[in-house]
């Protein structure tokens, strides 16, 4: 069976100095690494080490994902920092949406270097999420939630049904995030889109009020919807991130 490229795994061991900076990228809840792909090739091709695994229940069918528990995602995550841990010097972690909740999750229980996240998902706009537990039970999918973005002809290859079950499990991992938010003290940088009609900015306050690093950045998109990493502020994305990770990575690496 041909896996598609757009749904696989991506992994550089990068060149020259910069190879001693190791670069998580993680893709959101029901998506896959198509979202972040363009990204993880703009850092690698200038040196960075980079990972960009495939989260468990992602990336085969939204069926899958409805049995998958939150720690299986951000298991992914955690297989990546070690990887990248031994091989490196530094390591950076960065998300797309619930990949944002799982970067921040990371930062607060290793010692990264730094925190990306764009559009980070910390809450859940559908009132009828305080109530996903039993209506799980009820409903198994509801509509996608995927393609909140504003260029034309673009498809970040995320599942046409959403499965409540799942959402249940996103709700947990936000939980579990929020609270350990005052223990993420490394510089952190975000990218929130003024228009975002997946992740209420909510989600941005709540980082703002509890996050634990005194080092907070936030960059605002005036041209791009939720899934920003192939909108067209996506360049923007990409250069400064680049000199965010080089920043907080200078004099760690040899």
């Amino acid at each position: 069976m041909t896996v598609d490229p757009a749904l696989a795994a991506f992994s550089s061991s990068g060149s020259g100095s910069r190879a001693r900076t190791g670069v998580i990228l993680s893709h959101g809840f029901t998506g896959s690494p198509a979202s972040m792909i363009e990204w993880a090739r703009y850092l690698a091709d200038r040196g960075f080490a980079v990972r960009l695994p495939v989260l468990a229940g992602h990336g085969t069918t939204w069926q899958e994902l409805a049995r998958t528990p939150w720690e299986r995602w951000y298991e992914g995550v955690e297989t990546s920092y070690r990887e990248l841990a031994r091989e490196t010097d530094a390591v950076v972690v960065a998300g797309l949406s619930m990949g944002g909740a799982l970067a921040l999750r990371l930062a607060a229980l290793e010692p990264v270097a730094g925190v990306v996240v764009v559009n980070p998902g910390l809450t859940i706009a559908d009132p009828r999420a305080r109530y996903v537990g039993v209506l799980k039970y009820l409903l198994r999918s509801v509509p996608s939630i995927g393609n909140d973005i504003r260029k034309e002809g673009v498809d970040e290859r995320a599942y046409a049904r959403t499965p409540v079950s799942a959402v249940h499990q996103l709700a947990q991992l936000f939980r579990d995030t929020t609270d350990r938010l005052p223990q993420v003290t490394a510089p952190t940088l975000v990218f929130r889109s003024n228009t975002d009609r997946v992740v209420p900015e909510s989600s941005l306050e709540v980082l703002q009020r509890r996050i634990g690093s005194a080092d907070l950045e936030i960059i605002r998109l005036e041209n791009s919807y939720h899934v920003a990493t192939m909108d067209h502020d996506q360049e923007l994305i990409f250069e400064r991130s680049a000199a965010f990770i080089e920043h907080v990575t200078a004099g760690t690496t040899a």
